[in-house]
């Protein structure tokens, strides 16, 4: 069951619809972190989830005429940086047929344990790049209750899905991400 916004949020919406910037700044403050991990852990990188975040703030506050001031923002912030990954997500694929892709470098650690710690980010960017090639659908899935922490049910209304389908495409996302990564 989902609860509406308090008072103080139904205010801020309302003077954010009539233009007030303060005011918008002051609704989607307190969302930033999340939207940034959102978009992080969609993307794999963490200037393109810091563009897409603020491309999609952008397009909140052009669109801010559609805001119910009794409907919470949280959900329809996420989806619209979800929209924004989407659209990012749809472009590298285009740079990537032509050849314009970008090439990830990783840098050595300083750690004493270096054979441990350069095996553990080694893996994690396996994970991190195996993340990104799963199909669309899947990875929102996953990210939204594998990474994000959100319930399944509050993935199926984000998303537009019943709770069986977030269920079946986290279980798809993980069984191929284990195709792909060997975890041991």
């Amino acid at each position: 069951m989902q609860v509406g916004p308090d008072k103080d949020e139904r205010d801020l919406i309302g003077m954010a619809k009539e233009g007030n910037r303060s005011a918008f700044s002051q609704l989607v403050r307190p969302h930033l972190p999340r939207l940034i991990v959102l978009a992080r852990r969609m993307l794999g990188s963490a200037e393109d989830a810091e563009d897409a975040v603020q491309t999609a703030l952008a397009s909140t506050w052009m669109a801010r005429a559609r805001l119910d001031p009794e409907q919470p923002i949280a959900p329809f912030l996420t989806t619209v940086t979800l929209n924004k990954c989407r659209d990012r997500i749809r472009r590298r694929k285009v740079a990537r047929l032509v050849g314009l892709s970008d090439a990830i470098y990783i840098v050595p650690s300083d750690d004493p344990d270096q054979l441990r710690t350069a095996a553990g980010r080694e893996l994690l960017t396996r994970t991190a790049q195996a993340i990104e090639r799963l199909p669309l659908k899947l990875r929102e899935a996953l990210v939204l209750v594998a990474l994000d922490g959100r319930s399944q049910a509050e993935a199926a209304r984000l998303l537009g899905v019943t709770g069986k389908t977030i269920e079946t495409r986290i279980y798809r996302a993980r069984q191929k991400l284990r195709e792909k990564v060997d975890f041991s």
